[in-house]
């Protein structure tokens, strides 16, 4: 049998009316029965100057739902300057200035004009500034204060449905999770308690009991928690054992059924709640999702019993984290008249902290992005003026960066890119394109184009550049030449008369003056230098005034035929010197006899032996296709050209000795080598040599024969010589 039983709740909320600790220090107020005077230090010269500041203030603290019958008292904004005789006047500006906030303009007071509501507003910035009544000049610069209102418990909390319908089995054990139960408060949670809600049961007991803090389940996350972030923990109870106790998380419904995610602990069968997509607090603060646990494993024959799931509200609050300021936008483009003047503004750039205290920023320029320090910024209200004079023509485009920080954390600041494009000036005037030297004939008639003029400008006006030419005025009268101005950027320079003397007059400076049509007229005076020059039948100039001039279109006959001559001269020195290199009488390198050279080889490195392979290339004797066809003998200028024989290649395994012999034989019967002798000294071995010295030479002055048997016993490398030099005696003796 099922019963129905209903249970109320009831919740409440600590601390119905806020207190004030102890006061801030100089730098607050907030109290309405207590003034606490604002106090601006400054000089007393009458001259308007930047001055050092000492203010007193910074912030504000007022109650919200103010009741009392006059104007809730703020503060009172004081100058050093003010003299009490009624010279300065002040004057407030920024949220509420005027409606809201007022200030009596002579002593300085401000007011709150009307009951304020912290869940409407909780922060209000505002300006205070001292000018001179007469002049309207500021006495001290421009200042920025806060007004936080401080919050009373003047709201309810409201639960979050009117009606929550819940079901529980019967024969629940004690302690069975029933429904979730939310209610929220619309005031400051982070000041007192006013926002603090504590939850209990007014019917329904002893049956049904309530968390008095959260409810059930509730999380906090910071919103800078990355996706994957784990927020907390659920779990659903299952008195089966074994596969029939696993259970199955999922969020089925909610406000952030995009926003997180859940999975399931396979070991404890918890439900963990993670962070799904990157979170805002600014954006939304609160979630509330349904998450679901079931039993993915149900037997068939107990399906009548189900459903094999229960669901829990999970209400997950996003923590604020201190963010750096963002600006307005991603990239500012200003620009400005290259004709400025120092402290122009040019524009602005705003950033604002994202964060719900809204703290105040101040600005500056990056100056590795501005190292001339040609503009600055207004740390208070982002305004971007220049420091310095601009030139389009030197700098067109200027990129630099603005730094928005938070005056309260340093630490937090973000950067924007600021393009400042200077904007052209018509401040340069024309010119020539060129240096004009020019010519004219002696025998030129009149109205003869003898230069075409053509000019540039540094500027870029809007429409293109339109120049005008024409001759300076002190020129004009009596000028043997005109200026035609063709329209197009160009001008021409006729000849005024028929035939010019060059011995009367070699050269003329004719004074042109170049004009645009831009504003403000910029104009220059360019000098053409026209020579006279004698000239053919063809107009082409051959000489003026004794000295050769470069002609417009290539060199003077003059010129030309000294290169000639030059290129002549070089050619027949080459042909003689090849000729006589020809006639040379061929020489032997041996003149005489008497010509003995002495050549001495050093070796220095001793070779392996037989087993030596890589002390030479072997290869090369075998291959005689590898020695050089064309070398000849070096010791003689051979009189006539032979071609060498070619003989074919040795076989690889054929005896080195066997091809040494047969390449000596075949240079024996060579006709190309001439049969003389080439003497080479030996130095004498030393006393430690078994052999002595092996020179023939020696052996010839002595005064014996020498008895050589013993090259016999030095093996078959010494048989040749033993039988040569053995031969000899033996045909002696017998």
């Amino acid at each position: 049998m099922r019963t129905y039983r209903y249970f109320l709740l009831l919740f409440w909320v600590g601390q119905p009316y806020p207190t004030f600790s102890t006061p801030l220090s100089k730098r607050t107020s907030g109290f309405p029965a207590k003034k606490r005077t604002l106090e601006l230090s400054g000089n007393s010269k009458n001259e308007l100057s930047r001055s050092k500041r000492s203010w007193m203030w910074n912030q504000f603290f007022l109650l919200e739902e103010y009741t009392g019958s006059d104007y809730q008292y703020v503060g009172k904004l004081h100058s050093d300057q003010d003299r009490g005789d009624g010279s300065l006047k002040y004057i407030l500006s920024g949220d509420g200035a005027g409606d809201l906030f007022i200030i009596n303009e002579n002593t300085g007071d401000i007011q709150a004009t009307k009951r304020l509501d912290r869940e409407e507003k909780p922060v209000y910035i505002l300006r205070a500034q001292a000018i001179n009544r007469k002049t309207g000049r500021p006495v001290e610069p421009e200042s920025e204060f806060i007004i936080k209102i401080h919050d009373i418990n003047d709201n309810e909390p409201i639960f979050t449905k009117e009606v929550y319908t819940a079901t529980v089995p019967e024969m629940s054990d004690v302690g069975t999770f029933v429904v979730q139960v939310t209610a929220t408060d619309a005031d400051d949670p982070t000041y007192g308690n006013s926002a603090k809600v504590v939850y209990s049961i007014l019917q329904g007991q002893p049956y049904f009991s309530v968390e008095s803090e959260t409810g059930t389940y509730q999380f906090k996350t910071p919103e800078s928690s990355p996706p994957g972030t784990p927020i907390g923990r659920i779990k659903a109870s299952d008195a089966d054992v074994g596969e029939n106790a696993e259970i199955e998380y999922s969020i089925t419904e909610g406000e952030g059924l995009d926003m997180f995610d859940v999975i399931t602990d396979q070991e404890t069968q918890e439900g963990i709640i993670t962070v799904k997509k990157l979170l805002d607090f600014e954006k939304k603060k609160v979630y509330t999702l349904k998450v679901e646990a079931s039993n993915p494993h149900v037997e068939p024959r107990f399906l009548y019993l189900g459903p094999f799931k229960d669901s829990a509200t999970v209400r997950i609050m996003v923590e604020d984290v201190d963010e750096p300021p963002v600006f307005s936008k991603l990239a500012y483009i200003l620009q400005i008249r290259e004709d400025a003047q120092i402290n122009t503004t040019i524009g602005s750039v705003t950033a604002q902290d994202p964060d719900a205290a809204r703290n105040p920023v101040k600005y500056s320029v990056d100056r590795h992005t501005d190292m001339d320090r040609i503009f600055n910024i207004d740390s208070g209200n982002g305004s971007i003026f220049t420091s310095k004079l601009l030139d389009r023509e030197t700098l067109l485009w200027h990129n630099i960066t603005v730094i928005a920080t938070e005056i309260n954390n340093p630490k937090q600041s973000s950067r924007v890119p600021l393009y400042i494009k200077v904007l052209d000036v018509n401040d340069n005037p024309p010119e020539f394109a060129e240096f004009y030297e020019t010519f004219v004939c002696e025998k030129a008639k009149a109205d003869q184009l003898i230069q075409t003029l053509r000019a540039i400008d540094k500027d870029d006006p809007y429409s293109g550049h339109q120049f005008s030419f024409s001759l300076a005025p002190e020129a004009a009268s009596g000028s043997n030449f005109t200026i035609q101005d063709n329209k197009d950027n160009t001008a021409g320079i006729f000849t005024r008369k028929n035939g010019y003397n060059r011995h009367e007059m070699s050269t003329y400076l004719l004074p042109v003056v170049i004009s645009d049509n831009d504003y403000p007229v910029q104009s220059s005076t360019g000098t053409v230098t026209v020579r006279v020059c004698a000239c053919d039948h063809q107009g082409n100039m051959q000489s003026c005034h004794a000295e050769a001039l470069v002609h417009p279109t290539g060199l003077s006959t003059g010129a030309l035929i000294a290169i000639l001559l030059c290129i002549v001269t070089l050619l027949v020195t080459v042909v003689l010197f090849a000729a006589l290199r020809r006639q040379r009488k061929k020489e032997p390198l041996i003149i005489s006899k008497e010509d003995i050279r002495d050549n001495i080889v050093s070796y220095n490195d001793e070779g392996g032996g037989e087993e030596d392979t890589q002390a030479f290339d072997i290869g090369t004797l075998r291959n005689p296709e590898a020695i050089e066809d064309s070398k000849l003998r070096r010791d003689i200028v051979p009189e006539a050209l032979f071609l060498p024989r070619r003989t074919p290649a040795a076989r690889d395994n054929t005896d080195v000795r066997d091809f040494i012999n047969q390449r000596l034989k075949e240079n024996d019967t060579d006709p190309t080598a001439p049969p003389y002798d080439s003497l080479a000294t030996y130095a004498y071995e030393g006393a430690g040599s078994v052999a002595d010295s092996l020179s023939s030479l020696e052996s010839v002055t002595t005064d014996g024969d020498q008895d050589y048997d013993y090259l016999s016993d030095w093996g078959p490398r010494f048989k040749k010589l033993a039988d040569m030099y053995g031969g000899v005696d033996s045909d002696k003796d017998s």
